[in-house]
């Protein structure tokens, strides 16, 4: 059975991803904030570095799982 850590994690990279680039090459302007904040750029590294751990614990407890069954397991699947 999947861990939903994987599906979620990889959810977030993609979405972090998308944002992160997304505001590198359109950065939003808005013209009545002072303050120059990229706010899209923050929240894509926030979503990819809170995707990555997800992902490699996912992907860990995946492997861990894989290992852990019975030899008369491993032979079924």
């Amino acid at each position: 059975m999947i861990d939903l850590r994987l599906p979620i994690g990889i959810f977030f990279i993609l979405v972090g991803l998308i944002i992160t680039i997304y505001s590198i090459i359109a950065p939003a302007y808005v013209p009545h904030i002072k303050e120059h904040i990229n706010i899209d750029l923050y929240w894509g590294i926030v979503l990819l570095i809170f995707g990555i751990p997800m992902t490699i614990f996912g992907w860990m407890a995946e492997q861990k799982s894989k290992n852990a069954r019975t030899p008369e397991e491993k032979s079924t699947h």
